[in-house]
């Protein structure tokens, strides 16, 4: 089976991509599409390369794709990516906050995540949130109260 797209280094991608790879100050993934480049245009097969690298082949075809569509600079960075939206803004981080402090449900001791997120949905402040989302939100929050409360002397004496 042909390769749609060949890799063909000029000597000036070839050098610069051998001194990138030799430097050490690369992202890895970057690496990795830059060493599947050098080996790409010496005429190694994509499974071979995705193998010796530790990556799958599609990544091996997509930095080749990359590479002859848009150039060298493409084909070594990623695309943003968009992540999934919040569940919780500001005013929702609030409410959960506001909940975890206030006495738990009658008949527990104390609050389970679990407990706080299905309390977040009966109360409408989202649709639905997992345990795990709700434990992740405190320790994101708890730990920006802590960095705020933390009072540094000023030296005034």
């Amino acid at each position: 089976m042909r390769k749609l797209h060949v890799v063909r280094l000029t000597s000036e991608e070839r050098s610069r991509l051998k001194e990138m790879t030799q430097k050490g100050t690369m992202q890895v993934r970057s690496l990795k599409r830059a060493q599947a480049l050098l080996l790409s245009d010496e005429g190694m097969k994509d499974r071979w390369i995705a193998e010796r690298l530790g990556i799958v082949v599609e990544t091996v075809e997509r930095t080749r794709k990359r590479f002859v569509e848009a150039g060298l600079d493409a084909a070594l960075t990623e695309k943003p990516r968009p992540g999934a939206k919040p569940l919780l803004d500001a005013k929702g981080e609030a409410h959960l906050v506001a909940l975890a402090c206030s006495d738990p449900p009658e008949g527990h001791r104390k609050w389970t995540m679990q407990l706080l997120a299905d309390r977040m949905v009966e109360l409408n402040y989202v649709d639905s949130i997992s345990d795990e989302t709700v434990r992740r939100q405190l320790k994101k929050t708890v730990q920006a109260v802590a960095d705020e409360a933390v009072v540094h002397r000023t030296g005034d004496g």
